[in-house]
C-alpha cells in the first residue's frame, strides 16, 4: 500500500536529501491562467460574476452571498453541543496559544537624546478564507480568526463556499463557529473568485477591501492568493496536508500507523511518511497500515494519499539520519515517538509544528492543543512558520532625535551621503543644524 525507500548505508548530502524527499506533483501554476480569469471577473463585474461562479463551481445559486446576521446567531444556537463545546474550549486554548505571539513593544536609545521605539501594529482588516468540499472546517474559522483578534485585527470577514445542501448558504457548522467568535461578516462565496472579493472588494454587498487574506484551500484558491499578493497580505501558499513520524523499535506500530491515516483522510494528495532506524517497526506499521485503511471511513481517498509517491517508510542507519532527513524535508506536522524524544528534538530545525510522545498526536494540534493548524507545507517550513497572532502585525520602527543628538552624527551622516552621491541628504540635516 506504501512505497519503502531505503536510504540505509548511504551518506546523503543536504542536496540529495532535498531531491529525494517524496513530494506530490500538484502544480500551482496551472490553475493561474483559470484563477486570473475568475478574480478579472469579480473585478469588473462584482455580485454578478460571484453568483455565476456560484452556480458554476459549486451547483447552487445563494439567495444572497451576504449572510444576514440573524442566520448566524440562529447557528450558534442549533450547534451540537458537544461541538459548541469543544469550539469554545478550542477558541480559549488558541487564543492562549496566541498571546504568547504578540511581541513586545521596545524602546532603544543609541546615544543621548536619540530614541527608536519599535512597535507592532496590527492591520485594519482581514479576509479568512473557509474551504468546502469533502470535510467541513469550522476548526479552520477558530484557527484562523483566533489569532486575528488576539492581534487587535477590529474588521473581520469570512467566505465560504455556497453549499448545495444548504440551499446555497454557508455551512451552519461554520457559521455557528463564526458567530462564537462574534463574527457577524460571512459571505457565502468560494474558490479564486473569493480571494478577488476580499482583496478589491464588491461594494455592492457591503464587502470591503482586506488588508491580509489566509485560510486554506485547494490549488485554485492557492493561485488565487499568490496572484494577489502585493495588494494584499497572505500566509502561504498551501499545498496539501503532510505528516512525517520519526519513531524507532520502542514505538507502537498501531499509533504511528494511525496517525500516518489521520492525516491522509484530508485529500488524496495529502503525504504520510515515516521514517525510521528500526525495519522491524517499518514491517510493522505497514502491517497495520493494510490492517486499518479498509475499515476507515474515508478508506478510498486514504489508499490514494498512501500510495501516491507523496507517502513512504523510509529507512535510514540511526536517529540522526532520520533528523537530517527531516530537517530536508520541512514537514507541515512533525511527529517525534522515539526512545529519548528530547534529543530528538533538539536535532530538528525545519518543522510547522512538532507533536513529542506518543500522547500527543497530530490531530491534537488540529483542534484542541492550543497551538495554530494553518501551517507551511511542501517543504515552506525549511523558511517560513505557520499562522499566528503575527501574521496580522506590522513592526513599525518609531524614531525621535533631538537637535544635539542630530549634530552628533552630522558630520558622518554628510560623509555619507556625499559618498553615495546624495548630497541632498546630508543638506537637510545641515539646515536643522543650521537653525535655532
Amino acid at each position: 500500500m506504501i512505497q519503502t525507500t531505503d536510504l540505509r548505508g548511504l551518506q546523503p548530502s543536504h542536496a540529495d536529501l532535498l531531491a529525494l524527499v517524496p513530494r506530490a506533483h500538484a502544480d500551482v501554476s496551472a490553475a493561474m491562467a483559470s484563477a486570473a480569469a475568475l478574480i478579472d471577473a469579480v473585478r469588473e463585474r462584482g455580485a454578478d460574476a460571484l453568483f455565476e461562479q456560484a452556480e458554476r463551481f459549486d451547483r447552487v445559486r445563494p439567495s444572497t452571498l451576504r449572510v444576514d446576521p440573524a442566520d448566524i446567531a440562529s447557528a450558534v444556537d442549533r450547534l451540537d453541543p458537544l461541538v459548541k463545546e469543544a469550539l469554545v474550549e478550542s477558541i480559549a486554548r488558541v487564543t492562549e496559544g496566541s498571546r504568547a505571539q504578540v511581541p513586545t513593544d521596545v524602546t532603544t536609545r543609541p546615544a543621548a537624546g536619540a530614541v527608536i521605539e519599535q512597535r507592532w501594529q496590527p492591520v485594519a482588516r482581514a479576509g479568512v478564507y473557509v474551504p468546502g468540499g469533502k470535510a467541513v472546517y469550522p476548526s479552520s474559522v477558530v484557527m484562523n480568526v483566533v489569532p486575528a483578534q488576539v492581534a487587535g485585527v477590529r474588521s473581520i470577514a469570512i467566505v465560504s463556499p455556497a453549499q448545495q445542501e444548504f440551499g446555497g448558504g454557508v455551512h451552519p457548522t461554520i457559521l455557528g463557529a463564526a458567530g462564537l467568535l462574534g463574527i457577524d461578516e460571512v459571505y457565502a462565496i468560494g474558490g479564486a473568485g473569493a480571494i478577488g472579493a476580499l482583496a478589491y472588494g464588491v461594494p455592492s454587498i457591503g464587502l470591503e477591501p482586506v488588508q491580509v487574506i489566509t485560510g486554506p484551500g485547494n490549488n485554485f484558491v492557492a493561485a488565487a492568493k499568490q496572484l494577489v499578493q502585493g495588494r494584499v497580505g497572505i500566509d502561504a501558499i498551501a499545498g496539501a496536508t503532510e505528516i512525517l513520524v520519526i519513531a524507532d523499535s520502542s514505538a507502537d506500530p498501531v499509533l504511528v500507523a494511525v496517525d500516518l491515516i489521520s492525516q491522509a483522510e484530508h485529500d488524496e494528495d495529502a503525504s504520510a511518511v515515516l521514517v525510521t532506524d528500526s525495519p522491524g517497526l517499518a514491517d510493522a506499521v505497514a502491517r497495520e497500515l493494510d490492517r486499518l485503511v479498509p475499515a476507515t471511513m474515508s478508506a478510498d481517498r486514504v489508499a490514494v494519499a498512501l500510495r501516491g509517491p507523496q507517502s513512504a517508510i523510509v529507512l535510514v542507519d540511526d536517529l540522526a539520519a532520520a533528523a537530517d532527513f527531516s530537517n530536508a524535508y520541512g514537514p507541515e506536522h512533525l511527529e517525534i515517538q522515539t526512545t529519548d524524544d528530547e534529543a530528538v528534538l533538539a536535532m530538528i530545525t525545519s518543522a510547522g509544528a512538532v507533536f513529542v510522545g506518543p500522547s500527543t498526536p497530530v490531530s491534537l494540534g488540529d483542534y484542541l492543543a492550543g497551538s495554530n493548524h494553518v501551517l507551511p507545507t511542501g517543504g515552506q517550513a525549511r523558511f517560513s512558520s505557520g499562522l499566528g497572532a503575527y501574521t496580522f502585525l506590522r513592526p513599525q520602527q518609531i524614531v525621535r532625535y533631538d537637535h544635539d543628538a542630530l549634530g552628533v552624527v552630522a558630520d558622518r551622516l554628510v560623509a555619507l551621503s556625499r559618498a553615495e552621491r546624495l548630497p541632498a541628504h546630508g543638506e537637510a540635516v545641515a539646515a536643522r543644524l543650521s537653525r535655532p
